[in-house]
């Protein structure tokens, strides 16, 4: 006897996998994303001083140099061929190329986590607003997070946060990565999120040693590391991307009248 409704198929065991790791994947990184951004605004909020670091003196100085460049430097090694190729090996084969991105995030996520949760603060305030001043610092703090979550929808959200790999293995197809951004604030600047980032490093409410320094250096890392992304998207976008970059200032909204053209 004929059924007026076709059988259910039933996914099979491997795609029962796929979809427990990809979820997996995908919860472990926003959890950890959460968590490192989360830690990243509460404690440069407080210019650094409140932190779980306690590394004695002059030790201290060390470890947190260390915690400083350690995000920089594998930021910026993971994004080249081999770094690639080793984020690709982190789950195992067939899983572990479709979740690169989001391997990458979580990666990210644990580097800023233990950045601004191992920071051992050096106990010296040199400033801190109150009053009014500290209504308007709080309110200018806010506004570049604000600014800064604009450009990454700008970029392609799901890139940046992780999703774009884990969402892809769900639904069992390749991750299908964003066109070259030129809309909304890449209509200004060629990279936003940087300079997005390092306005955040300076519009704190609270000013310690451990603040400047950790705002000299990223500032440094915003403004530097934009020139490696540029190479890849020379060739990935080609023409597309260097007519791109005659037409919008790289960092500032004006352009500089220097040999390189970099702002």
């Amino acid at each position: 006897m004929r059924t007026a409704f076709p059988l259910l198929r039933l996914p099979d065991r491997r795609s029962i996998r796929r979809v427990v790791i990809a979820l997996g994947a995908g919860g472990l990184c926003h959890s950890l994303f959460a968590l490192g951004g989360g830690s990243m605004v509460w404690s440069m909020y407080f210019g650094l001083s409140e932190s779980f670091g306690t590394v004695p003196w002059p030790w201290a100085l060390l470890s947190n140099a260390a915690l400083v460049l350690q995000f920089p430097l594998a930021h910026s090694l993971l994004l080249t061929p081999a770094g690639q190729r080793l984020l690709a090996a982190v789950v195992p084969s067939p899983f572990g190329k479709p979740l690169a991105t989001t391997t990458y995030a979580t990666i990210a996520a644990i580097q800023l986590a233990l950045l601004f949760l191992l920071w051992t603060p050096s106990g010296i305030v040199w400033w801190r607003a109150e009053g009014a001043a500290l209504l308007f610092m709080t309110g200018l703090y806010a506004s570049t997070w604000l600014l800064l979550s604009i450009a990454v929808i700008n970029s392609g959200w799901q890139l940046q946060s992780g999703a774009l790999g884990w969402l892809a293995l769900v639904r069992d197809r390749a991750p299908r990565f964003p066109d070259l951004p030129q809309t909304g604030l890449y209509r200004l600047v060629r990279h936003p999120i940087y300079l997005a980032f390092a306005l955040t490093l300076w519009t704190v409410p609270t000013w310690t040693p451990d603040q400047f320094a950790l705002a000299i250096a990223f500032t440094a890392y915003c403004v530097l590391a934009p020139m490696h992304k540029e190479s890849r998207l020379l060739k990935i976008h080609g023409d597309r991307f260097a007519a791109y970059r005659r037409r919008v200032p790289y960092w500032l909204p004006f352009r500089l009248k220097d040999r390189n053209n970099v702002c």
